[in-house]
């Protein structure tokens, strides 16, 4: 991979470039400073929905099937989404087509229509994508379980939003939001992949010339407090219970990331983890099992998740709270640390042979303001944690006054309180 090429327009706008020789495609990736930590409760999901009206009609491309049309005649792949603190949108094709995507996307990031029709279409759409996350419970966990964690405040809220405040927005929202969030200088555009960097500023510089700064709105400061073990039950009638079971933790400004993201993986980073041997291979009470980290700008935590046998739930948290106790307890091994380390890597250079995760990880590098250059840095990171470090992140963080269970399975009147606890 050549240099990465990093600029700026002088109206703001982060421009990224990221040759990569032998490449197939080549991505283009526009990403804002805009998510749903940067909302009200009166317009909450209206970044989603935003995501979503981009793509609904443009000024050169007023339907949506003219946007469409055209990314499939270039055998594009393209997509959009949405997180807490970002939105981005690309567009992914041969390399010979890289001027044309920029073209497309710059269009319907710059000039969305906002058509009061396509918006009252668009509301059942949204809708029905939150009836599909709330009926895929696996996923539909992770949110019960940031709603207990943040409660309500932005950082709590669901990114899709509540359904009666969809069916509220109006093309004056959209227009009011987009102005004081979508500016160029909380903008960043990556363009990852084989195409050939000659004359690519240049060809942004044509499309993003015109884009004005204006007064950008701050997103609201995380509130965090919390005494003892928390938790969450939502019934639900299924063949299997879900739930995550986690701990507040620090940013991802914080250097202990890097222990935490290592910690992590020796829970739950793989079939040979803690975790998937003594509740998947030992327990037999689970099909899925996983541990992950959760760091944004100014708040994070760390979590393992499972689908587990209605009548092996408590036997899960118990078996889940002694391996984190243990990550307390005893310094991991030389082995399991190597292992976890070159697991937790190799996953990351796999993930970055495609032009559109590498172009992603650029893109939330800059955006989240991380002071790291390449995904060499980061293995460098990484590679440097100890297991003395890894102990002192897991003394530092699980405790009980940090601790949170979210469930959803058929529990009604159900508490598991009593077991809920890290020694």
């Amino acid at each position: 991979m050549k240099e990465v090429i990093r600029t700026k327009l002088k109206n703001g706008l982060r421009v990224i470039l990221v040759p990569k020789k032998g490449s197939l495609a080549t991505t283009v990736m526009v990403m804002v400073e805009a998510g749903s930590k940067y909302e009200t409760k009166e317009i909450n999901g209206i970044s989603h929905f935003l995501e979503h009206m981009c793509f609904k009609g443009t000024k050169d491309r007023p339907r949506p099937i003219d946007i469409a049309s055209e990314l499939d005649a270039l055998g594009a792949q393209y997509n959009a989404f949405t997180g807490q603190e970002f939105t981005a949108y690309y567009a992914k094709a041969k390399n010979e087509n890289f001027h044309s995507i920029l073209n497309v996307v710059s269009d319907l990031y710059l000039n969305p229509m906002f058509d009061p029709a396509e918006i009252e279409k668009e509301k059942g759409v949204i809708i029905e994508e939150l009836n599909m996350y709330e009926d895929t419970p696996a996923r539909h966990v992770h949110d019960i379980f940031t709603e207990l964690m943040y409660g309500d405040q932005p950082a709590g809220w669901n990114v899709g939003g509540k359904k009666e405040v969809i069916q509220k927005l109006t093309r004056e929202d959209f227009i009011k939001y987009r102005g004081v969030h979508y500016l160029p200088q909380s903008t960043v555009m990556v363009i990852a992949g084989g195409f050939n960097p000659k004359n690519a500023i240049k060809k942004i510089e044509e499309h993003f010339s015109i884009f004005a700064k204006g007064a950008k709105n701050q997103k609201r400061k995380v509130v965090e407090s919390q005494k003892k073990p928390q938790e969450l039950v939502r019934f639900k009638e299924s063949d299997q219970t879900h739930l995550v079971l986690g701990f507040r933790a620090c940013d991802t400004h914080d250097e202990r990331r890097f222990a935490l993201e290592v910690m992590a993986e020796i829970l739950g980073g793989g079939m040979s983890s803690r975790l998937f041997q003594s509740i998947r291979e030992e327990l037999g009470a689970a099909y899925y099992v996983h541990a992950d980290t959760n760091l944004l700008s100014d708040h994070g935590n760390f979590f393992m998740g499972a689908g587990a046998e209605h009548s092996k739930l408590e036997s899960v948290i118990k078996a889940a709270l002694l391996e984190f106790s243990r990550m307390k307890r005893d310094k991991v091994s030389v082995q399991d640390l190597k292992k976890a380390k070159e697991h937790l890597l190799g996953n990351l250079f796999l993930s970055l042979e495609t032009s559109d995760e590498l172009a992603n990880f650029y893109s939330i590098e800059e955006v989240m303001g991380i002071k790291l250059s390449s995904p060499e840095a980061l293995a460098k990171k990484i590679r440097a944690v100890t297991a003395e470090e890894v102990r002192s992140v897991a003394r530092t963080f699980v405790k009980n006054d940090r601790l949170n269970l979210a469930v959803i399975g058929p529990f009604r009147n159900k508490s598991f309180l009593d077991i809920l606890k890290v020694e």
